[in-house]
This record gives structure tokens, sequence and C-alpha cells, in this order.
């Protein structure tokens, strides 16, 4: 059994032998048929670009979460470990999401076989490559049908595949074409030749020697052959030539126009600019701010696009209800200056939000045991108790102030004591006289 069929089971291509299929009907009267002719991952611009989003898209985590409305678990189930280790027999979950991602990159559209078991359950996540797919109706539902290039051919309903596209516009279904690079990677071709002709044409005629005298043609050859010998080997280091007067050196003036390196790199960061990443992104060599901004226009757009296609084929609409989701995520403070880690976690640490864990795992640093304890500083308590230790219950405002006016009570009583006991004024005088 090959991999076209331990993937696809027989059982599960009965739909091909159906009679009744139409194509698919589009709004836009586009045709319900896909054949990708452009490779753009023929251009080494091109292909540096894809395989940089490739590979920090790899990097997203995907896990199953079941959200209430007091707080989202993570479920360690068999979905998160397909989406976090092997999706697939002949996959990492890392290879997975690179080949998606840089299908989709390439092409505009990208398709993942959902495999289930007879009871239903998700067993595999499939990526496919193919260049030509075409949509199919049958009895009211939306079917995909996938030829490949050993000819072998598979058909499912459309909920039975993730489907990423990009450029979503033209077409109803699927993403655009990438038919607008072409110009751009073919200048970006030209001139690479350029470079390369340069090279070939330096070998090419140098000069020309004409001679005075008629000679014989075997005698031209000779003589030209010891001129090359004597003046034009590359061990003579002399730089001068000698011709008596039966012969003239006419040399040629053959300077190559090359495109200078300001032009390639604007033809260069042009193309990249498409992908939406700088030549600093592709290069490895960004601060921190370009790769905030790196995340936020291209992998979390892909985050959110996989999350919501994923939950959408994965779950059924009563486990959607139930709270059920599939999230893509990445831990971007790893990608912060230490500067701004240590910020971070000064900040955070005191509201008690951080474990000793997850403050390690910020530092690149390996987990301890106790380290799933919460610290958390002093300074800063619950906002119930907050409410109580500044009187904000009426039971105790009460009594405080109950409090208050017996002591105020106690106070009084005390100052009148000390009045009766000190004597008056009078009375001292008339016991002096």
């Amino acid at each position: 059994m090959g991999i076209f069929d331990k993937i696809f089971k027989p059982q599960k291509k009965i739909i091909d032998n159906y009679i009744g299929q139409t194509q698919f009907k589009m709004m836009n009267d586009y045709m319900p048929i896909f054949t990708e002719v452009l490779n753009p991952y023929d251009s080494a611009t091109a292909r540096k670009a894809i395989h940089t989003i490739a590979t920090n898209a790899a990097k997203l985590s995907g896990k199953h979460v079941r959200k209430t409305s007091d707080d989202a678990v993570y479920q360690n189930d068999s979905i998160t470990k397909l989406l976090s280790i092997r999706p697939n027999t002949f996959m990492s979950a890392y290879d997975m999401l690179y080949k998606v991602v840089t299908t989709m990159l390439l092409k505009n559209n990208a398709f993942i076989y959902i495999d289930r078991d007879k009871d239903g359950k998700v067993i595999g996540f499939h990526p496919l490559n193919s260049n030509h797919f075409e949509l199919l109706e049958y009895r009211g539902q939306l079917y995909i049908k996938f030829q490949f290039a050993n000819g072998n051919k598979f058909t499912a309903h459309y909920d039975d595949f993730i489907h990423l596209r990009r450029y979503f516009n033209d077409h109803d279904i699927l993403g655009s074409s990438n038919t607008p690079i072409q110009n751009k990677i073919d200048v970006i071709q030209t001139s690479d030749d350029s470079v390369v002709n340069a090279v070939k044409q330096s070998t090419f005629l140098r000069g020309i020697l004409k001679y005075n005298t008629m000679l014989k043609e075997e005698d031209v050859k000779a003589h030209r052959d010891r001129f090359i010998a004597d003046y034009m080997d590359i061990n003579d280091s002399s730089g001068v030539a000698a011709l008596d007067s039966k012969a003239d050196y006419i040399p040629l003036d053959n300077e190559a126009k090359m495109t200078t390196e300001r032009q390639m790199k604007f033809f260069e960061d042009d193309l990249l600019s498409y992908f939406n990443v700088s030549s600093s992104i592709v290069n490895s060599d960004y601060d921190e701010d370009q790769w905030n901004a790196f995340y936020e226009s291209v992998l979390e757009p892909i985050s959110i696009q996989m999350s919501q296609e994923f939950t959408h084929k994965v779950f059924t609409k009563n486990e959607i209800g139930y709270g059920n989701e599939i999230v893509f995520d990445s831990n971007r403070i790893q990608y912060a200056s230490v500067r701004t880690k240590i910020a971070l976690v000064q900040y955070l640490a005191p509201l008690g939000v951080l474990k000793k864990n997850e403050v390690r795992e910020i530092f690149n640093l390996s987990a301890i045991d106790g380290g799933d304890e919460i610290m958390q500083s002093l300074n800063f308590i619950d906002s119930e108790q907050a409410k109580s230790y500044q009187g904000g219950g009426i039971g105790d405002i009460d009594d405080i102030n109950k409090d208050i006016i017996d002591l105020k009570g106690d106070e009084d009583l005390d100052s009148q004591n000390k009045k009766k006991k000190r004597k008056p004024k009078d009375d001292e005088e008339d016991e002096e006289r």
C-alpha cells in the first residue's frame, strides 16, 4: 500500500464513482477548476521570503482549548497531541505547518485533509500537494476533486478539508493567483543572468590582429596562436606586447551592461514586500520592533486564520457551543530583548500572574521542582479585602462608628473626673488665709 492509499483509504473514494457530479456554479462566472502554473519557488528571493515565513509560522503551537465564562482550559487529548507532536505518520507538527504555510504562500490555497475513523474521531491531518483540483456539486453539497501528479484522483466533501487561502478576492471559494509577481521574478532573473553573461563575455573576443600582408590561412592561425601564447597568457606579468610592421593589434571594448547593486536591492525588496517581509527579517538581523511588526502583520493573521478554520472543520456546532476551540499561538516574549523581559517580569511578578517556571521559561531556563507556585508581593491585596479594609461594608462601618462613640464617651468621663479632683481657686485662697 502506497502513501496515497494509506491516506485516502479505498472506502473513502466511493464518491469518485458517482455519475451525478456536476461542476460547482460560481456567482462570478469563474470556472471551478484550479491549475497552478506560476511557481515563485524557483526564484531565490521568493523562496527566501516564503522560507522565513514558513519557518516562523511552524513554531506556532496548536492546542485544543475549552473555554468557559470564567476560564480557558487546555485539553491534553488526542487532538492536542496530533497538532503539537505528530499530525500524521509522515510528518511532525513542525513539518506539517511548514508545508501548509509554504503551499499557501506559493498557491494562495492550501488544503489539509482531516482523516477520521469509522466513529468520526479525528486520527490525522494530511496536507495535500496538488496543482489541479476541481469544485464539484453533488446532491446540493460542495465537493473537491484533486488530481495528483502521478494521475491519482481523490474527491471528498469540502468540510473534510482545512482550507487556508490568501488574497481572497476574485474567486468565491479560492484565493487569487500570484500572477502580479511574474514580472518581478522575471526582472530579478534577468538581472542575475546579466551578471552571468558578463562573466561569460569576458572570455569572448578581446581584440583583432590585423595583418598588413597577405598570408595563408594556416599562417594567420599560427601567428594568432603564437601571439596569444606569448602576450595574453595569465602568467605573463610584463603587460607589454611587441609586434612588427606586418600586423596591428586592435583591442575591442566588450564591457558588459550589468544591473547595479542599488537596482538589484530595489528589485529584491519589491518582491519581498509582496510577502510582507523585509530584508532584515529574511536575513535574521532584526531588532525587537521589527520582529513585533513581522509577527503582527504576517504570523498573527496566519495564526487567527488557522485557529478559526481548524475549529470550524474539526468540531461540530454542538461541540463549538460548549466552548471547544483550536488555537495556534506562540510565546512572543521569547523574541523580546533581555531588557524588555526583565521589565516585564518586574511588572507582572508582583501582581501574582506568573509562576516561577513561567519566569524561568521567559529567560530560556529549564523548569524546576515546585516551580508551579505563584509568587506575589504583599503590597497587593484582593479587591474584596481592600473594601473591607477601607470600611466598604455597612456592618463594618456601624461597628467602627460605635467604637468611635464609645471611645469618645470614655474620654468625656475621664475629663469630668479630672475636674472633680481639681480644687476651686477661691477655696485655695481661703486655706492660705
